[in-house]
């Protein structure tokens, strides 16, 4: 039995991905940020995997067992290559009977054994194992590192497989618990990429809606564009059963189809039955088929071959232009790195590090507060504005805020206007009063205006980490990013205390000097007009005047001197006293003969009724007074000490800060200290330099294709 060998043009465009994937695969990298062309092979245990793709090779090189067998992805490079000199167009599939016995024409060579080649498949087996137990342990585990496999051969199709681990959903033995859902993950990562060719392997003697590896190749291609289904066991099939309806994609159908094939059984695999015989038997079971007869040239192993070499080459060659593309963003990509990581050997003078640095770091500070910067957020308030914010709104509504009478209650003004007068009781309000009141109010916006100056600094602070974390050259060198940090932590706090100093000292200049005459000030005849109007809205009438003269007639004179109340007359007893607040009213007592009602004051003496009229008066004209000029400070502190933060913080910050940094890093002695990289970075750039390379290399491959 022959195959129509791969054309000249088939084995160089496979060739292409086998050599890219090898360039990736050196690098750590599986090629999925590339995304390669490739065929994965999914399907269930035991479902004949490792038989179809060792009919494929025409060679037993695979592990056998019960349970997990592969446990690693393989990737399968398939290379045709000359048999003795001459290129294998037309080579039938075959061996020399033996499948032990070692070929001159074919060997197997291992990516992560550079160099030798095993030209005994027994030995690329016991590889296989032996690589993956290092890898995973000797226990049912599985892990997502691929095996590359080379295998070239005069008798095979240039093909690249992936053998992936069969699914499986119940734990063996000391398999993880988790271990299906491990093994659907590994799967899922390969057959999502738009550029995997699915080759989805399923028993024919099993209810096809019921395959495992169907439900997933349908859940990644839905229209089975890409999926390729292969029926196995087909020769254990009940008798009068044959799998002809769903070779006719009546079933579930595929756009690329169905291949069957017949793969040798458990028995045969034990008794040592050579590939090349199963594939002789193989032949004859389809040509002697009542049902596939007809159709033997499009079953078995050869057809399958074929047709996955055409249609991996047909992929390749449709998906090669994004490949390219995809190759030329991420060089440029790696390159911008390797640049910001100092090249591929780090190189670079010190002093020039770190003058670039603070050039780069005090222009971002500026820039970050003024609002210059051309990575605005579209969703949140950062740098400049977050602290016009602070000043605007948190600062400017906690003034408003303060409310002069929340701790001083009418009561309390009463006590001091009465301490205030001293010996002698006042004719007019009292002066005193209202100071000592107001100056109690103005400390109190000495808080705020302090707490405003912290907030701005938390601010500055904040912007200083978001700067350590943008530029690059601080993941690069973490003692110099330490150095920053502090340097600049300890700058702003010693800006801070000439800040806090001249906020405080704000606040005292305005408790120490209360500007009665400032023309906002309402005043006090104005402040007493207008209590009085708002306490006696229905006004006694005008004493009498004479209409003739217009002035005061003698019974008004007396009655505006005297308050309508005859001076020699002995004050009644309704009258209150000027002290009768504080005294709770009392039962008189009985006089006692001869002995003066009077006793000795009470040791603490404090008001007991509640105000009279003359004191709510005196009381609503100082608290309009102190609300007048209290309002007024307020306006101006809301105003004067964002202005004072800007000048002795923020703007001196931006002015200053980059002569304190020059002053404490530029300095020969620390410059190397400084400059030391860290670990991550080394390995990063060691990381970045080898993809580099590796997408340079990738690059000429396809360069000529």
């Amino acid at each position: 039995m022959s195959t129509s060998g791969p054309t000249g043009l088939g084995v160089e465009i496979v060739g292409v991905v086998n050599k890219l994937q090898d360039v990736f695969s050196t690098v750590g990298s599986n090629a999925s940020q590339i995304d390669l062309p490739q065929i994965c092979v999914l399907g269930s245990q035991s479902s004949g995997k490792s038989s179809v793709l060792e009919n494929i090779v025409g060679r037993d090189f695979l592990p056998r067992g019960t349970g997990i067998v592969t446990r690693r992805p393989l990737v399968l490079q398939l290379i045709n290559r000359p048999a003795g000199g001459v290129q294998a167009n037309g080579a039938a599939i075959k061996g020399d009977g033996s499948d032990k016995a070692a070929n001159a024409d074919e060997w197997g060579e291992f990516l992560h054994l550079p160099g030798e080649k095993f030209y005994d498949f027994n030995k690329i087996r016991d590889e296989i194992v032996r690589d993956t137990e290092a890898k995973t342990g000797r226990n049912a585990g599985i892990s997502p590192l691929p095996i590359n496999l080379r295998v070239y051969s005069p008798n095979v199709l240039s093909l690249t497989l992936v053998d992936l681990p069969g699914l499986t959903q119940v734990p063996v033995g000391d398999q993880p618990r988790d271990i299906g859902k491990q093994i659907r993950d590994m799967v899922m990562k390969y057959i999502t990429r738009p550029a995997c060719i699915i080759l989805a392997v399923t028993s024919a003697n099993t209810d096809l809606a019921t395959s495992e590896g169907l439900k997933l190749a349908r859940e990644v291609d839905p229209e089975g564009t890409r999926t390729i289904g292969v029926l196995t066991k087909i020769d254990l099939m009940d008798q009068g059963t044959d799998v002809v309806d769903i070779l006719a994609g009546r079933v579930i159908p595929l756009r690329l189809g169905y291949v069957p094939v017949v793969n040798r059984g458990q028995r045969d695999i034990e008794s040592g039955k050579a590939i090349t015989s199963a594939l002789e038997h193989e032949r004859q079971f389809f040509e002697n088929h009542s049902s596939y007869k007809g159709k033997a040239q499009y079953c078995g192993t050869p057809f399958l071959a074929r047709k996955l070499n055409m249609i991996l080459m047909h992929h390749i060659r449709n998906t090669l232009p994004d490949i390219k593309g995809r190759i030329s963003q991420q060089l440029a990509k790696y390159s911008a790195e390797l640049q910001q990581l100092g090249g591929p050997t780090g190189d670079g003078n010190s002093g020039n590090v770190v003058l670039s640095v603070i050039t780069e770091f005090t222009s971002e500070f500026r820039t970050v507060i003024d609002g210059n910067t051309n990575d605005l957020s579209l969703n949140e308030l950062s740098g400049g504005a977050r602290i016009s914010f602070v000043f605007h709104e948190l600062f400017n509504n906690g003034v408003k805020s303060i409310d002069p009478f929340d701790q001083v209650k009418d009561g309390d003004i009463r006590t001091i206007l009465y301490n205030s007068s001293g010996s002698t009781p006042s004719l007019f309000v009292g002066t005193t009063a209202f100071e000592v009141i107001v100056k109690q109010q103005i400390k109190r916006l000495e808080d705020p205006s302090l707490k405003c100056c912290t907030l701005v600094y938390d601010e500055l602070i904040r912007i200083l980490g978001q700067l350590l974390t943008k530029i690059q050259s601080f993941k690069r060198y973490p003692a110099l990013r330490e150095r920053f940090n502090s340097v600049v932590v300890n700058f702003f706090k010693k800006a801070m205390t000439p800040t806090t100093k001249l906020v405080s000292d704000m606040a005292s200049m305005q408790a120490c000097y209360v500007n009665t005459t400032h023309p906002d000030f309402i005043g006090g005849h104005k402040a007493m007009a207008i209590v009085t109007e708002r306490l006696n809205p229905n006004k006694a009438p005008p004493p009498a005047v004479d209409p003739k003269t217009g002035k005061l007639t003698a019974a008004g004179q007396q009655a505006a001197i005297n308050n309508n109340k005859d001076l020699d007359v002995e004050v009644k007893k309704e009258e209150p006293s000027f002290f009768g607040s504080f005294f709770a009213k009392q039962q008189p007592k009985k006089k006692v003969q001869g002995a003066p009602v009077m006793e000795a004051p009470p040791t603490v003496i404090k008001p007991q009724a509640a105000l009279n009229e003359r004191e709510t008066l005196e009381t609503e004209v100082i608290k309009l007074l102190i609300h007048s000029y209290f309002n007024i400070v307020k306006r101006e502190m809301i105003d004067m000490v964002p202005k004072a933060i800007s000048l002795t913080l923020v703007n001196y910050s931006k002015e200053n800060l980059q002569r304190e940094l020059l002053q404490e890093l530029y300095k020969p002695e620390v410059l190397d200290d400084l400059l030391k990289e860290s670990e991550y970075v080394v390995s990063r750039r060691k990381e970045v330099t080898s993809m580099v390379q590796a997408l340079n290399k990738a690059e000429e491959i396809v360069a000529g294709v």
